[in-house]
C-alpha cells in the first residue's frame, strides 16, 4: 500500500508519524500545490491531507486511490460527488480538538478581560518598582460570575465551553444560526437577544450559508459596548472590515480571534491596522493544535486506514 501525506507540515514536526510505516510505503510532503498533488498521487492508495484540494484536477492521475483521510473536521476541500463517482472513500475526524479549542477560548478571553498585556508591560517596564501602592488599578476588569456568556453554535466545542463558563458562575445562552431545535439542558435564544444581552459572545459554528458574514456591522452594533467577541469557528463568519470599525469606534470592548478569512493572514487584512493588543488579540489558528489533540487526530486516522484495509 502506498500512503501519501500531501501537507504533513500542517500536523507539526513534533508529531511522530512512524506508526504509518507499518501500514505500507509512506511518502511525506511538507506542502503540495494542486499541480504538485496531481503528480504526487499517481501511485497512491491512500492520501492524507489537510488543506489541499481533492477533486477531478488533483486526482486525474490517481488511478489506484481508494481512501482520502482529512486531518481535520471540515471537508470543504473535498469534491465528494467526484469521489463517489470514482468509488473513493473519504474520512474526516471530529471531536479530537474539543478540549483544546475550549481551553484556548478562555485563554483569549482572560488575556483581554483581565488586561494581561497591560499589566505584564507595566511590571516589566519597571513602573511597579517602588510604586507607592502595592496594587495598580489603572485598567479595571470584572468577574465572570453572574455575567452572560453567549455561544453561537452549540456543537461539541460549544457545549464544552458552556460547561466551563457555567463553572465560573456565568449564565450561558446560545443561538443556532441554522435554526436547529433546542438542545435539552441549554437555553436557546434568537441571535438578537444573544447579541444584546451577552457580556461575552463566543463563536463555535461551522462556516455555511447561515453563518458566512454573520457578524457584520449591523450585528456588531447590537452587542454591548462592554462586550468581548471571540471567534474560534471560521474566519469568514466575521466581516473583518466591519470588526475594525466596531473596535475603532468602541462599539464593543475587545475581540479575540483564532481564525481569519484568509490563512495565513493577508497583508490586505484590515485588522492589521489595529496594533492595540488590549482591543484585538489574534492567534494564528492554533486553538485546535495542542500536542494531545494532534496526537489524537493522527491516531484516529491511523486506525481509519487500518479499518479500511482490514489490517
Amino acid at each position: 500500500m502506498n500512503i501519501v501525506f500531501l501537507d504533513a507540515k500542517t500536523i507539526g514536526d513534533d508529531i511522530d508519524l512512524a506508526k504509518f510505516d507499518s501500514l505500507g510505503t509512506v511518502t511525506k510532503y511538507s506542502f503540495s500545490t494542486d499541480t504538485q498533488a496531481r503528480e504526487r498521487l499517481a501511485n497512491a492508495d491512500v492520501v492524507i491531507v489537510n488543506k489541499v484540494n481533492i477533486n477531478k484536477y488533483t486526482l486525474e492521475n490517481a488511478k489506484n486511490l481508494k481512501l482520502v483521510c482529512v486531518t481535520a473536521t471540515g471537508t470543504n476541500n473535498l469534491d465528494k460527488d467526484f469521489l463517489k463517482m470514482r468509488n473513493i472513500e473519504w474520512r474526516n475526524v471530529a471531536g479530537y480538538s474539543t478540549d483544546s479549542v475550549a481551553q484556548h477560548t478562555f485563554a483569549l478571553l482572560f488575556y483581554l478581560l483581565e488586561k494581561l498585556r497591560y499589566y505584564d508591560e507595566y511590571v516589566k517596564s519597571g513602573s511597579y518598582v517602588n510604586d507607592v501602592v502595592f496594587t495598580h488599578f489603572d485598567q479595571v476588569f470584572f468577574e465572570l460570575k453572574d455575567k452572560t456568556f453567549g455561544i453561537i453554535g452549540l456543537g461539541n466545542i460549544g457545549r464544552k465551553v458552556s460547561t466551563i463558563a457555567t463553572a465560573f458562575g456565568m449564565n450561558v445562552i446560545y443561538t443556532s444560526p441554522s435554526g436547529s431545535p433546542p438542545q435539552a439542558g441549554f437555553t436557546q435564544v434568537d441571535l438578537d437577544t444573544l447579541l444584546s444581552t451577552s457580556d461575552i459572545v463566543s463563536i463555535h459554528a461551522p462556516l455555511n450559508e447561515y453563518t458566512e458574514n454573520l457578524m457584520n456591522l449591523s450585528n456588531l452594533k447590537k452587542m454591548k459596548k462592554s462586550a468581548i467577541l471571540l471567534n474560534l469557528g471560521r474566519g469568514p463568519i466575521v466581516v473583518e472590515s466591519d470588526l475594525k470599525i466596531a473596535l475603532e469606534k468602541d462599539m464593543i470592548a475587545a475581540a479575540g480571534l483564532d481564525v481569519l478569512t484568509q490563512e495565513p493572514m493577508s497583508e490586505e487584512n484590515p485588522l492589521l491596522a489595529i496594533k492595540n493588543s488590549e482591543k484585538l488579540f489574534i492567534t494564528p489558528h492554533i486553538a485546535w493544535a495542542s500536542v494531545e489533540a494532534r496526537n489524537r487526530l493522527m491516531d484516529t486516522i491511523y486506525h481509519q486506514v487500518k479499518e479500511m484495509f482490514s489490517i
